[in-house]
């Protein structure tokens, strides 16, 4: 990679590295770097001033020292853009963490790919994914955006295995997992656990853990999406992208506007914040080559849903997967929230008015079940009309329906998992609703796949 002396340090701090330029050579989100006793120190521009610029270091800054030369590196912040991507883990800028090491085909600047309203393609269709309860309640759309929140331990990590399997199994596409400031025992072990279910040679992964700079923390969105539109504008594939956590994103950037000094809005969020986020998920949609889909977990900063970020954020997405504590509790997986669970999707015009009035039927009667629960928990199941048992034995089976064995939890459950057409859960639906199963003991409805066989 060629390099030319472009200026030399003149202060050093921990989030920022300010440097005297010789010429006027350098701009915003160059890479500059010098070598200094056999350690290679790099860092990003992100603001220049006359003849100063200041820099955010790649890495920690032990051991640099002022009046060191810098260099350019001519061709930027770069990522694989090769098929070499899939089966690899990769850190936020293009160096292998796991998996063989290859000579690397061809590169792409993490930023050079923005979409022109030609290329967009609105003529998405709809990605069934096999699993009854997303299918039914929150479809996905080629090219959608989805927020997914839970917390720990709710079968988060499961949903998104399920979802590489099937989403490959039936187009044959890849995915990419983007880890952004989340805790690094836990990116080990969804490496561990993607290997163990022969999901890793199917996509690709990016981490900018928690431990790390901020400047790795808000690079690791850019490189993932990179190799995403890899897969999207080389290979033609409709893509998964998950990223872990978006909110980390937002953090990482507040930190080093921190750093620059400059004024923020409320919270301490950046003023740049909408634009940086919109910059992120203006890269993430459809063309006529391919799609990318993704899926944001979100962190929700003391339960606040109204905090500026989480709304930012919330702004670009087409709808919502709420995994709940309650739910799991019960026993019932995917422990969806079916209430808290949206898609734009979910509208006559896209999924038809059957699954439309299906859905808003399911939700009455589940509402209508919250509270007959505890008028029973008081009065006992006696004191209901006609009309209120049958309501709260059928949404009990449908309740019991939306379970489903998962393929990457066979070894574990020993049921076999199973992928349902969203014309069977139609079907199901509908015959649970009008009565076809009232003699069935709402048992024999858990984990299964369809019922009509």
């Amino acid at each position: 990679m060629m390099k030319k002396s472009v200026g030399r340090i003149i202060g050093i701090s921990e989030l920022n590295v300010k440097i005297l330029l010789y010429n006027q050579d350098v701009k915003i989100r160059d890479v500059l770097s010098c070598e200094f006793e056999d350690h290679l120190y790099q860092f990003e521009v992100v603001e220049v001033h006359s003849n100063i610029a200041q820099a955010i270091p790649f890495k920690r800054v032990t051991g640099l020292k002022k009046g060191i030369d810098v260099n350019l590196e001519q061709s930027g912040l770069q990522m694989e853009y090769s098929k070499q991507i899939l089966g690899k883990v990769y850190d936020p800028y293009g160096n292998l963490i796991e998996g063989k090491k290859e000579k690397s085909k061809k590169t792409r600047n993490v930023y050079d790919r923005k979409l022109s309203l030609e290329e967009i393609s609105i003529k998405n269709e709809p990605l069934w994914t096999g699993i009854k309860a997303l299918d039914f309640f929150a479809p996905l759309q080629k090219g959608y955006k989805m927020g997914l929140l839970g917390g720990a331990g709710v079968g988060k990590t499961v949903l998104i295995k399920e979802i590489i399997n099937n989403v490959y199994k039936k187009f044959k596409s890849n995915a990419i997992f983007v880890g952004v400031g989340e805790r690094s025992r836990e990116g080990k072990e969804l490496i561990d656990e993607m290997k163990e279910d022969d999901l890793l040679e199917k996509m690709s992964m990016v981490f900018g853990q928690m431990g790390e700079s901020p400047c790795e923390r808000s690079k690791a969105i850019y490189s993932g999406l990179t190799l995403a539109e890899y897969l999207r504008d080389e290979e033609k594939q409709d893509v998964l992208v998950f990223i872990d956590n978006i909110y980390r994103f937002v953090q990482a950037k507040s930190e080093i506007s921190t750093e620059l000094k400059r004024i923020p809005i409320e919270n301490g969020y950046p003023t740049t914040m909408a634009s940086d986020i919109s910059e992120i998920e203006e890269r993430i949609n459809s063309t006529d080559k391919g799609s990318i889909t993704s899926f944001q977990a979100i962190y929700i900063p003391a339960d606040d849903i109204t905090d500026e970020a989480v709304q930012s954020i919330s702004t670009h997405l087409d709808g919502q997967i709420v995994l709940d504590r309650k739910v799991a509790e019960k026993g019932l997986y995917p422990a969806i929230n079916v209430f808290k669970s949206t898609s734009k999707a979910i509208d006559p015009e896209k999924v038809g008015d059957l699954h439309y009035n299906l859905v808003q039927e399911t939700l009455r009667y589940l509402a209508r079940y919250e509270e007959l629960e505890e008028i029973i928990a008081v009065l006992g199941i006696d004191e209901l009309s006609e009309e209120d048992k049958m309501i709260f034995y059928r949404s009990r089976k449908l309740r019991n329906y939306f379970t489903q064995p998962m393929f990457v939890s066979e070894n574990f459950t020993g049921i076999k998992g199973e992928m349902v057409d969203i014309k069977d859960t139609l079907q199901d639906v509908s015959d649970i609703l009008n009565g076809k199963y009232d003699e069935v003991d709402e048992g024999k409805l858990l984990y299964r796949g369809k019922l009509n066989v």
